[in-house]
């Protein structure tokens, strides 16, 4: 993510659209280029659909970045990814923003959720990602683990997120702009 926003000046979208508005693909195809993936990447056809033919077919080329750990595959269909961000008001993702870090984000670096694995499996290349309201439910964090889930702070650091958390740590931690002094059990 940090190498994408040296490059372009921003953080990738979690979804690109196309001109007729439609969702094609998602960031993790985005930033291929950033994880040794430049050679998947010149293969997509950027202006097609995550499902079109062509694009279904680069979906056993899945990188390891994005598999889940060898003793958990059995849990994940083939070619599917549980790496999400959150997305929504407030998030490091929030649609139509086109985010800097660190300007964008008044809290820090160290208290924002980047990317966790957590959530339903999905495609790695479909925009699915998890959609944060901050006035409705949290969405479903199970994941892989029984006690928690693996989580990519704003700094590029990565932190287990025990399934003890408070929500309202939860909500802390997934907001960018959340204001008030950092949770202790943080």
């Amino acid at each position: 993510m940090h190498s994408y926003q040296d490059r372009h000046g921003r953080l990738p979208p979690a979804v690109v659209y196309g001109h007729d508005g439609q969702a094609l693909h998602s960031w993790r195809v985005l930033i291929l280029p950033y994880i040794e993936e430049d050679t998947l990447f010149k293969e997509f056809h950027l202006d097609e659909p995550w499902d079109s033919p062509h694009n279904l077919a680069l979906l056993p080329r899945m990188p390891a970045t994005y598999a889940p750990p060898r003793n958990k595959r059995s849990k994940v269909p083939a070619y599917h990814t549980v790496c999400h961000v959150f997305v929504g008001p407030g998030t490091a993702f929030e649609e139509g923003m086109g985010l800097r870090m660190p300007e964008n984000f008044p809290k820090g670096l160290t208290n924002t959720l980047l990317v966790v694995e957590a959530g339903e499996p999905v495609p790695w290349t479909k925009p699915d990602d998890l959609v944060y309201d901050p006035s409705g439910p949290l969405p479903d964090l199970r994941c892989l683990f029984k006690d928690g889930f693996r989580a990519g702070l704003a700094t590029g650091e990565r932190r287990f997120v025990g399934k003890d958390t408070s929500e309202a740590v939860l909500r802390w931690v997934i907001s960018r702009d959340t204001e008030g002094r950092r949770p202790a059990d943080w």
